[in-house]
């Protein structure tokens, strides 16, 4: 073992040593300081990007900007979980968080981008879409929820529909959280297994593992066909903690704001992720 490595491991389990450390271990079932220390890295790194993005978020106030951030992914991928964590520090006044139902009567008469479109920022403030108007390009045609010239619609006027928000002065991000098969349908079992999660378990979700092919098609045509002004920032979300630093690094490089710390949003691997049938 090398002074560095071994230096590196004392410096560990001197984190651990701490009333930080003692309850990241006390959280683990079976009470793994490994497992522990990765905790106290995500924690640590989260914080600091939290801090950032405080950063950009007075900018947008500041200099009357307007951002939108929508997340998309397949059932269970983790992005309210994401939004909750990159949220929970922003001041509620100048942020807000849209995960909109099944369009009522009225807006199943209007025109599809509408309702998405009055939710949108005003100056100053930024709001994150939990699922947005893409539900359109994956969700709707795989589980017959519009027709194919609805589908067919929306993808021939998505890419104009973003470019004029580009002209509208508007900052747009788009995450995609992707996980595995098994992943999902491991996130499934625990979700319906648990009184406080099993509410969020839908008619949709039920179906989500069969049609996972259908899914994926679909899903490989929107990346295809929806990336000529804004592109796609696909996040590998088997492991929660990854994906959440990975989609605030992402915001936080993609909105041009100013007295940006690079250094403090450069990308640093806090834990491996699985990348298996991503």
């Amino acid at each position: 073992m090398s002074k560095v490595q071994k230096a590196l491991k004392e410096k560990e389990l001197l984190s651990i040593n701490t009333k930080k450390g003692l309850l990241a271990l006390l959280r683990q079932s079976t009470l793994d300081p490994k497992k522990a220390i990765h905790a106290l890295k995500y924690e640590k790194r989260l914080a600091k990007l939290q801090e950032e993005l405080l950063v950009l978020q007075q900018w947008v106030v500041k200099n009357n900007k307007k951002v939108v951030v929508i997340f998309e992914g397949r059932d269970a991928a983790g992005k309210g979980g994401a939004i909750r964590r990159i949220t929970e520090h922003l001041p509620p006044r100048e942020v807000r968080v849209v995960a909109l139902p099944k369009p009522d009567e009225i807006e199943e008469g209007q025109w599809y981008f509408q309702r998405y479109i009055n939710r949108f920022p005003r100056e100053g403030e930024i709001v994150f879409f939990d699922r947005s108007w893409y539900n359109r390009a994956v969700v709707e045609p795989v589980n017959d929820f519009c027709t194919r010239k609805q589908y067919l619609n929306f993808m021939d006027s998505v890419n104009d529909v973003e470019r004029m928000m580009l002209l509208s002065d508007i900052h747009l991000v788009k995450l995609y959280f992707s996980i595995s098969k098994n992943e999902q349908e491991r996130r499934f079992k625990d979700i319906t297994s648990s009184p406080i999660k099993k509410w969020k378990y839908s008619d949709v979700d039920r179906k989500a593992l069969a049609l996972w092919d259908e899914y994926t098609s679909y899903k490989e045509l929107m990346f295809k066909n929806t990336q000529k002004y804004v592109p796609w920032k696909i996040i590998k979300a088997n492991r929660k903690t990854s994906a959440r630093i990975t989609a605030l690094e992402h915001i936080l490089n993609k909105i041009p704001y100013e007295v940006k710390d690079k250094e403090n949003i450069r990308h640093k691997a806090i834990l491996k992720d699985n990348d298996e049938q991503l």
